[in-house]
């Protein structure tokens, strides 16, 4: 994340006040301008700081959707969507002010084609609700990025998570959208089916695009069968590059593995004071495996095989479900349990990802790096795609230590970049990381800038993020 990327844009103050004013008329209490609910819809869970809306909608339909649009696009005034507020990097901040369409209540579940194993839900769902109902169908959706985050928001992050080193990430997983654009009307990008050949690739294009080209008012999901049997473990390391060499083995090898996390030596120890258990404070992976009796014994003892060579510990295993709740309980706390190591300071979560083969030679010189700065830190990854998490506690007020940690993160960036890498795996652009971008894909941004200005040429569409215009 960069401060310098957090820019107040050009306020369109008569176009706000017409469009509040119509707003109040149309939409009654489910439009709120007090401060309490304007702050709220700013919320970055980083250092970044805080840009309000001026006013906030409680949409309940695609229709109240499309009117929200069709007023704003009158007047040429922002629109922010807010999912949970569970993205990090100023992703639902206001820089030019305008109005928050919160879709907490656009949370139906519209269909599911069990069968076909899909289902098509409201943006306002969120991951573990939409599991709830269809636990019953013997289905779920295996997207997991830790969060309870809105389907709506995963969408538009391209979120990943946990599983997907054996499910993918949302790209894999949406099948189609239905889209409110710059004038007014809702499109469909696909059908239903498993492929298409027909046209662009609209689906894909508003998948990751942060709500900069149009308003998700519906999610097609792939589903898949809940597997028969889950197994869980946990294994130590003498090094972070023998957890991390053991990790690209075991998907050279193929072996179909669920999760595979990455957690670094102070993780660890924050893990166990957070939920008070008795790990090995050094460098570890979390494993699951999904399938039958049979392959999950066979997918384990292949996995314990793999980290003996790399002088792993004893593998501890489980097919305890209460014992693999709190197992990956404790996994997806980790960003509170590092915060946890000192709680005076403020967090900053960045991610990049690499090329599975470079993964142990970027994390072992990131711990380096890391080191060498003085900078308390944690490591934690989905080390199955190559993605990681550095979790850098600092004192915010202090500008000597905001600038030894922007120069840390400008460092990790360009390392990940030299690797082949991307400077996000998961947490998206949004406004911490749009200087990286321009590192990363500085000759294509033009042909995202033609894209942003074809779909929304007034710049109404959550502006200030992903690039400059």
């Amino acid at each position: 994340m960069a401060l310098k990327d957090v820019v107040a844009g050009t306020r369109n103050e008569e176009g706000i006040a017409a469009v509040v004013g119509i707003l109040k008329q149309r939409f009654g209490e489910r439009f709120q301008t007090g401060q309490s609910f304007r702050e709220q819809h700013s919320h970055t869970t980083s250092y970044l700081p805080a840009q309000l809306p001026d006013g906030v909608v409680f949409v309940e339909t695609a229709e109240d959707v499309k009117a929200v649009v069709k007023v704003c696009a009158a007047h040429r005034v922002p629109m922010i969507p807010f999912g949970t507020g569970s993205s990090l990097e100023g992703h639902v901040n206001a820089p030019s002010g305008g109005i928050s369409l919160d879709f907490s209540r656009m949370n139906k579940v519209i269909s599911v084609n069990a069968e076909d194993l899909d289902c098509t839900v409201e943006p306002g769902v969120t991951r573990e609700d939409l599991n709830t109902y269809l636990r019953d169908t013997g289905l779920f959706f295996p997207i997991d990025p830790g969060a309870n985050a809105s389907i709506g928001g995963m969408a538009s992050t391209r979120a990943s998570g946990t599983n997907a080193v054996r499910y993918g990430t949302m790209k894999d997983n949406v099948l189609a959208l239905t889209v409110v654009t710059a004038d007014g009307e809702e499109i469909r990008t696909a059908q239903r089916a498993r492929k298409s050949s027909a046209g662009y690739d609209l689906t894909r294009l508003f998948v990751g695009a942060e709500g900069t080209l149009g308003i998700i008012t519906s999610v097609t999901l792939r589903l898949q069968g809940i597997p028969a049997k889950i197994g869980s473990g946990v294994c130590a390391f003498p090094s972070l590059k023998a957890a991390c060499d053991a990790v690209i083995m075991t998907i050279q090898l193929g072996i179909p593995v669920a999760r595979i996390e990455l957690l670094d030596e102070m993780q660890m120890k924050a893990v166990n004071a957070y939920s008070q258990l008795s790990y090995a404070e050094k460098p570890t992976l979390f494993v699951e495996f999904h399938g039958t009796e049979e392959t999950v014994a066979l997918q384990a003892e292949q996995f314990k095989e793999i980290a003996a060579e790399f002088g792993a510990d004893e593998f501890q295993y489980t097919a305890n479900a209460e014992e693999r709740a709190q197992l990956w309980k404790a996994r997806h706390n980790a960003y509170w349990a590092g915060r946890a190591l000192a709680p005076e300071l403020n967090g900053l979560s960045t991610d990049v990802c690499v090329p599975i083969s470079r993964l142990a030679e970027c994390v072992a010189e990131t711990q380096a790096d890391i080191r060498d700065s003085g900078i308390l830190a944690t490591i934690v990854g989905h080390a199955g795609d190559g993605n990681f998490h550095v979790l850098l506690l600092f004192n915010d007020k202090d500008p000597a230590e905001i600038a030894r940690t922007e120069a840390f993160m400008a460092r990790l960036n360009a390392r990940a970049l030299a690797m082949e890498g991307t400077c996000t795996g998961e947490h998206g652009v949004g406004q911490g990381k749009m200087s990286y971008l321009e590192q990363e894909l500085g000759s294509a941004l033009p042909v995202m800038r033609s894209i942003k200005k074809s779909l929304d040429p007034d710049n109404i569409f959550n502006p200030g993020k992903i690039f400059r215009l």
